[in-house]
C-alpha cells in the first residue's frame, strides 16, 4: 500500500528537517526482534545483552554511479529499497523549498499515470511508497514482495516515479497552495518560529541556515523549468546511494539496483556543503502572546563521521538526551517543576549540524530557567558524567542495539545512513564497541572539546512579564510540570 494522507499532513510531514540522532544512525521502523530468532526472555538473559543480528553487508557500484549496500535476508519474501539523494535543502541555492518541492511532486505523475493511478498501482500490487526531504538528503522508499509478479512491476512504477516524473502542472499549484497555507500556520507555531529565528542565527549564509520548506516568496517563484533541472542534478544516479534488504540473491540485487540506476537521469555526485562558520553567541527575544516561553540553545556541532560521535552521543544521553533520568530532566522538570519536558541532542549532517536544547516554560520563569539550564550545561562540561550515570547509558544502550537490525525497514535505514555519510560497513558493530569501551573522561574531554557554556545562540519565543524567582529543588516540586508544549 502507497502511505497517502490528507495534503496537509503530508507536506507537514515533508518539511521536518530532521530530529536528534541519540542513536548510531536512523532507523525508522524498529521491530520487536530480530528477524528469524525467538524472543529472549529476561530470565535466558541472565545479565547477558541480547542477541543481535550480525549483518553481511555487500556493496558495490552501478554502470551509471550510484553506490548500492545490500543484505541478503531470506526470512519474509519481502524487499525493502531506499534510495539517498544528496537533494536535500542544502541544494536549494537561491530558490529554498526547491528541494522539497521537487520530491512531493515525485509521485504526482508519470507517463500515462496521474497520481491516482500511481496509488492505485502501487496498492494494486502490495507495494508501498514513500519520500521525503530533510536538509542533506531526499528519499525515495519501495517496499514489496519479492516473488517476481509482484516485485518487477512494482519496481518498473519506482523506476518511473523516481526517474522520470512529468511533473504536472496542476499538482504544482495545488501543493504550493498547501506549503503558502502551512507557512500560515507556522505562524502562529512558537516552536516553526523560534527555530527558524536559531538556524539564521546559528548559520549565517551557510546552506542549512534557510528553511527546509522555504517561505512564500520562494515557492510561488519556483517554475516547472527550475523543478526539471534540479531533478535532472539532484536525482542523477552519480548522486545517489542504493540502499537494499529481502528475500534476494546477490545477482538479483544487483539486477534490481542496475534497473533503478539506469533510470535515473545521468550525471555526477553533487559537491558537498561546505562548513559553517562560527556563529556570534547571543540571545535574540521573538514576542508572541502565551503563558509560556520557548528556549532554544544551540551551537554548531559535529559531522556524521567525526571521531567522537560515539563519546557524544553517550555523553548527550546522559545531560539530556536520554529522557526521564537524564541531568536536565532531573534538575528542571523532576526537581522543580518548570517544564513538562526538556532535551538536548546532536544532529550530526553533512557540515556540522546543530547541538540543541530545548524546553518550554512558565513565562515568569523563563529568564531564571534559561540560567538553570546554562548552569547544568557549564557543570556537565566541567564535571562529565558520573560512573554510574555512563554505566545506566551504556547498559539501556545494551538493551535498544539489537532493534538497530531488528527489521527489513531497520536495516535498510542503516545501510542507507552508511552509504550516504561514507562511514565503514563494520559502522553499527564498530559504534557499539566504541560506545561501551569509553570511559567518563573521555566523555568529558569530548563533550567540552565540542560545546562551550558561553558559545550559546540562544533564541527565545514568548511574552515579556515581570519574572519571578525558581522554586528550591526538591523531590516533590509543590507544583506539577507546565502543561503540554504548544508546538
Amino acid at each position: 500500500m502507497i502511505k497517502r494522507n490528507a495534503p496537509r499532513h503530508a507536506l507537514l510531514g515533508l518539511i521536518l528537517a530532521g530530529t536528534f540522532i541519540t542513536q548510531p544512525v536512523f532507523a525508522d521502523e524498529p521491530a520487536a526482534q530480530p528477524l528469524g530468532s525467538n524472543l529472549q526472555s529476561l530470565k535466558e538473559l541472565d545479565g547477558k545483552a541480547p542477541a543481535r543480528r550480525a549483518l553481511n553487508i555487500q556493496t558495490w557500484n552501478t554502470a551509471e554511479g550510484a553506490k548500492v549496500l545490500f543484505v541478503e535476508s531470506r526470512e519474509l519474501p519481502m524487499i525493502d529499497m531506499r534510495l539517498i539523494f544528496a537533494a536535500g535543502s542544502s541544494q536549494d541555492g537561491n530558490s529554498p523549498g526547491i528541494a522539497l518541492l521537487t520530491n512531493a511532486m515525485l509521485n504526482e505523475g508519470v507517463k500515462g499515470k496521474d497520481v491516482s493511478a500511481i496509488a492505485q498501482g502501487f496498492e494494486g500490487l502490495g507495494a508501498e511508497f514513500e519520500n521525503g526531504s530533510y536538509r542533506d538528503m531526499a528519499v525515495a522508499s519501495l517496499r514489496t514482495l519479492s516473488a517476481a509478479d509482484k516485485r518487477e512491476p512494482a519496481l518498473k512504477l519506482f523506476s518511473e516515479v523516481v526517474g522520470k516524473p512529468t511533473f504536472p502542472t496542476d499538482s504544482l499549484t495545488r501543493i504550493k497552495n498547501q506549503l503558502i497555507a502551512s507557512f500560515e500556520y507556522q505562524k502562529q507555531n512558537p516552536g516553526a518560529i523560534g527555530s527558524k529565528e536559531l538556524f539564521k542565527k546559528l548559520y549565517g549564509n551557510h546552506p542549512y541556515a534557510h528553511p527546509s520548506d522555504g517561505d512564500a516568496k520562494s515557492i510561488n517563484a519556483i517554475t516547472l523549468a527550475q523543478l526539471k533541472a534540479f531533478h535532472a542534478k539532484g536525482y542523477a544516479a552519480g548522486n545517489a546511494v542504493i540502499a537494499l534488504v529481502g528475500d534476494l540473491s546477490k545477482e538479483e540485487a544487483q539486477a534490481v539496483a542496475a534497473q533503478v540506476s539506469a533510470s535515473l537521469p545521468k550525471g555526477p555526485a553533487l559537491a558537498k556543503v561546505a562548513d559553517p562558520v562560527e556563529p556570534k553567541a547571543g540571545t535574540t527575544h521573538i514576542e508572541f502572546a502565551s503563558n509560556q516561553t520557548l528556549l532554544m540553545l544551540a551551537q554548531l556541532g559535529i559531522t556524521r563521521n567525526d571521531p567522537d560521535y560515539a563519546a557524544l552521543t553517550v555523553g548527550n544521553s546522559v545531560l539530556g538526551g536520554g529522557g526521564f533520568g537524564s541531568r536536565l530532566m532531573t534538575e528542571v522538570r523532576e526537581k522543580r517543576g518548570l517544564t513538562y519536558g526538556v532535551s538536548s541532542g546532536f544532529t550530526a549532517m553533512q557540515a556540522a549540524g546543530p547541538f540543541m536544547i530545548n524546553l518550554q516554560t512558565r513565562a515568569e520563569m523563563n529568564e531564571n530557567t534559561l540560567k538553570l539550564v546554562q548552569g547544568i550545561v557549564q557543570d556537565f562540561l566541567a564535571n562529565g558524567p558520573t560512573q554510574k550515570e555512563l554505566d545506566d547509558v551504556k547498559r539501556e544502550l545494551t538493551g535498544s542495539f539489537p532493534l538497530t537490525a531488528a527489521s527489513n525497514s531497520a536495516i535498510v535505514a542503516q545501510l542507507g545512513a552508511i552509504g550516504f555519510y561514507d562511514l565503514p560497513l563494520t559502522y553499527l558493530e564498530d559504534y557499539m564497541t566504541a560506545a561501551q569501551s569509553v570511559t567518563v573522561e573521555q566523555v568529558k574531554a569530548a563533550m567540552s572539546k565540542h560545546l562551550s557554556a558561553d558559545k550559546m545562540v540562544i533564541v527565545t519565543v514568548g511574552p515579556t512579564v515581570p519574572q519571578k524567582e525558581l522554586p528550591a529543588p526538591t523531590d516533590k516540586p509543590t507544583r506539577q510540570p507546565a502543561g503540554v508544549p504548544e508546538h
